[in-house]
């Protein structure tokens, strides 16, 4: 199978890069850069300080696509929204992992899911979405616990709280009945109050080079139940990516996520 990397020279376009090494059943058939960018002409395998690929980096989107079975996607909404649209028009897969989406990004997917064939998460991690798969239990399990969300990621990362995080608010909230909307609390500084019953409070840290770390606490007053997932190392979001597009290409036209992926529905 055909797999173009989209975000290149970025920190999850080199995993994905890293990661399509020695993979009997993938192989590297695009890479692509931001318009202009510097390292566009460049041999992908360098770029990330191995042996030559063969494939040189890009910045023409619809001829990467054009040479690709599935497009794996780390970049900015804005990219993935045009990405997106050249898959479909094309007939392409794509896995997108870029964060920071948009309700109206996601209603134009649902749309083109009936030209093209996308899984999007805002975590390609098996273990993240095993915890998802666990949360919606508990919260369903524990209607009365308080439900606390805790992130941490490295400091050049600019949305706040992380996609993930999110996930994992709409989640819990979707598991009572609720909406995160209604119910989230992002900053407890500005209105002194007693904790309102059934809100989702969130907390994010942005320090160092942490990969990624998140937590949910669900409260009660005798006992806590903690769900955390820690990634070491972006190869997890990589490997993941890579499992996405593997199932992509067996599917039909459509729009999934990596929950549909592990086969957790």
């Amino acid at each position: 199978m055909r797999v173009a990397v989209a975000g290149a020279t970025g920190r999850m376009g080199r995993a994905v890069l890293a990661a399509l090494r020695g993979q009997a059943d993938l192989c590297l058939s695009g890479a692509l850069v931001r318009a202009r960018d510097g390292a566009c002409g460049q041999d992908a395998g360098v770029l990330i300080g191995g042996a030559p690929f063969g494939i040189a980096l890009s910045d023409v989107p619809e001829e990467v696509i054009a040479g690709c079975d599935v497009l794996v996607d780390f970049t900015t909404p804005e990219a993935s929204a045009h990405h997106a649209e050249i898959c479909a028009r094309l007939g392409k897969g794509a896995v997108i992992g870029t964060t920071g989406l948009s309700g109206a990004f996601a209603e134009r997917l649902r749309i083109l899911a009936g030209q093209g064939r996308f899984v999007v998460s805002a975590n390609m991690s098996v273990g993240v979405n095993l915890a998802l798969h666990i949360l919606e239990i508990a919260a369903r399990a524990l209607p009365d616990a308080d439900i606390e969300i805790l992130e941490a990621h490295h400091r050049h990362k600019v949305d706040a709280p992380s996609g993930t995080a999110l996930r994992l608010g709409e989640v819990a909230a979707a598991a009572r009945g609720a909406r995160l909307t209604d119910v989230a609390v992002y900053d407890r500084h500005r209105e002194r109050a007693a904790r309102a019953p059934g809100s989702i409070g969130f907390a994010t840290i942005r320090a160092g080079e942490i990969v990624g770390e998140h937590r949910v606490y669900l409260a009660l007053p005798s006992e806590r139940l903690e769900i955390a997932h820690i990634a070491d190392n972006r190869a997890v979001f990589a490997d993941g990516a890579l499992r996405a597009a593997r199932f992509l290409i067996s599917r039909p036209h459509g729009l999934y996520d990596m929950q549909d992926v592990l086969g957790l529905r």
